[in-house]
């Protein structure tokens, strides 16, 4: 139906015919003449009817946006000073001789032809309309050449593109499992994988060293900006690694990835400890491109009377932190600063204490705070000089249990960032290294910080048994700008380390032997030492194309509230289903009431 994309018309096609086929993006009359934005997949090319030929210019009349059309015509340059630099076509245009209409549009919910803020239920219901707006269609482009990129390195390099089950066996992996009823084995279940750890192990006894999937994965848990449902993860294994060898060719791999699809160079990848991630930014994930960081000042407090920082220092699980805003008195208002404490208190902080820092040489008289009554000035100097205060500074405070601390401070500190531009560079990648193996519920039992099959850096599974909360995990951790891109660890090879694992988790032998029967007895028949890590593609190309959610850059991607609005899923199914799968449902609530 079409002899050249909208892509190939330029210069080279001078004095050609060419037929075309796409939407009408848009239709202009002007002096009698009629031109069409003719759109397809890439890019738009002028067409421009001409009453000498009437047929054409009839029907051109007639279009609507979005109306689906087919274009016969010559390339002819177009007029001076009507030369458009930013479409591939911009030096030409296409003079129709015949226009064929091979669909109409019924009236748009939304403009396709420009930008429009539109409801995001709306935009899924009809996501293909949403699909065709030229910045969500680039995101989609671009997911294409980022997987296309990912595929030709690891290719290159001796790995081995192999699938793992969909439907498999329910384990528990942090989060909650998608089942599915099986009608053959009434009663029993399937379940949607939440990753293909267990496979990719397996595969490494088998001898297949080198090993990738982008792996469609599957969660069923709240969701957020960054989580959804279904979403897609480039999955790695390797065997006869070390961390260092992980580290070296994914650091290969990403440096190679933005290189080539966004022209960027990411440079050497820092590595940070666990521990001073926590210390210094209250994240495990910290936004590096942000030159703020909190500062321990619990010693200095911990005998004042204020009773905030005096109990918050001396429990074993709590923090008082300062962070430094540098000019910050310039930076904000008073109303903006005020707006920060119900900010701060939506991550479970109590209040949010700071001094403003007017004029040091005044000493104490110098300074601007609320809090400045309920503490010694031996010890508010102290802590001026500790955070290296300068004239015009805010010092924010937080004092709490250490989790709210971090949670309000960490937020606080990205909000300070991006409401002031305080970002010192673009692109900010860093590894983060010796995590905990464990780490406690509410409850006060163990649970994995990453995974049961992430390695322990001790060797010995007696001397694990006995300390396993100061146990360090052989894991780590690729973020960028603030987001987790990949994670990953040196995974247990070792039958009786897994065991001991296990058993730390509370699961028995025999609870053990029901869940990974079959990881355990491939343990059995010389597993080699091994390790991997899995990538969020979803999270690497929203970042690549600088939007805020993964939901941009999705397909057809859920809402929220794990809900398609194009299709209307989840949905009910009829009782003849339900029969044949030995499944009968509860009567909701509101109608026993």
């Amino acid at each position: 139906m079409r002899t050249h994309l909208g892509k190939d018309i330029n210069l080279s096609q001078l004095g050609k015919t060419v037929t075309l086929c796409g939407w009408v993006h848009r239709r202009r009359d002007h002096g009698g003449l009629v031109f069409i934005d003719l759109r397809d997949r890439d890019t738009l090319v002028q067409v421009v009817c001409d009453p000498e030929q009437k047929e054409p210019y009839e029907l051109a009349q007639t279009f609507r946006n979005e109306y689906v059309i087919q274009v016969m015509g010559k390339v002819i340059k177009r007029p001076e000073g009507m030369i458009n630099p930013n479409l591939p076509s911009g030096e030409v245009e296409v003079e129709a001789t015949k226009l064929t209409l091979l669909n109409k549009s019924a009236p748009l919910p939304f403009n396709v032809d420009e930008y429009q803020p539109v409801n995001e239920d709306v935009r899924l219901q009809y996501r293909y309309l949403d699909l065709r707006r030229p910045e969500n269609a680039q995101r989609i482009k671009m997911r294409a050449k980022i997987t296309r990129a990912i595929r030709e390195f690891l290719d290159a390099r001796d790995f081995i593109d192999i699938e793992t089950p969909i439907l498999t066996k329910s384990t528990p992996e942090g989060a909650r499992d998608y089942l599915v009823p099986s009608r053959t084995y009434p009663g029993e279940f399937f379940a949607l994988p939440q990753s293909p750890q267990v496979f990719k192990q397996i595969l490494m006894v088998a001898g297949f060293d080198r090993y990738y999937q982008i792996a469609r994965c599957f969660r069923d848990e709240d969701l957020r900006a960054e989580r959804q449902p279904e979403f897609t993860q480039l999955d790695m294994e390797m065997a006869f690694v070390t961390e260092q060898d992980i580290e070296n060719l994914n650091g290969e791999l990403i440096r190679t990835l933005f290189n080539k699809i966004l022209d960027v160079d990411l440079g050497v990848f820092p590595k940070l400890d666990y521990a001073d991630a926590m210390r210094d930014y209250g994240s495990d994930k910290p936004d590096l491109r942000i030159p703020l960081k909190f500062i321990e000042i619990a010693d200095l407090v911990k005998d004042v009377e204020f009773k905030v920082f005096h109990s918050a220092a001396n429990r074993s699980d709590g923090r008082v932190v300062a962070m430094r805003l540098p000019l910050g008195a310039k930076k904000l208002t008073r109303k903006e600063l005020d707006d920060l404490t119900p900010f701060v208190a939506r991550f479970g902080a109590k209040g949010l204490a700071y001094i403003k820092v007017n004029d040091l040489t005044k000493g104490i008289e110098g300074l601007q705070s609320p809090i400045l009554k309920f503490l010694p000035k031996e010890i508010v100097m102290k802590i001026l000089e500790r955070v290296s205060a300068q004239n015009d500074d805010i010092i924010f405070f937080s004092a709490d249990k250490d989790s709210i601390v971090n949670d309000a401070m960490g937020a606080l500190r990205e909000k300070l960032a991006k409401d002031l531009n305080l970002y010192d560079k673009k692109w900010a990648p860093v590894w983060i290294m010796n995590f905990p193996l464990f780490e406690r519920d509410d409850k006060g039992h163990l649970q994995s910080k990453h995974h049961p099959f992430t390695s322990p850096q001790t060797t010995d599974p007696e001397t694990l048994l006995k300390n396993p909360d100061q146990a360090l995990a052989r894991a780590y951790d690729m973020v960028l700008n603030g987001h987790e891109i990949g994670g990953g660890s040196i995974r247990i090879h070792d039958q009786a380390m897994q065991s001991a694992v296990f058993e730390l988790l509370g699961l028995t032998k025999e609870m053990a032997e029901k869940q990974f029967s079959h990881l355990l007895k491939a343990l059995q028949f010389g597993a080699p030492p091994h390790g991997g890590i899995a990538y969020g593609i979803d999270r690497i190309v929203m970042l690549a194309t600088g939007t805020d959610s993964i939901r941009d850059v999705i397909a057809f991607p859920k809402t929220q509230t794990a809900s398609c609005p194009l299709t209307h899923a989840p949905s009910p199914v009829d009782d003849k289903q339900l029969r044949e799968l030995g499944i009968q449902l509860r009567k909701k609530l509101q109608e026993k009431i």
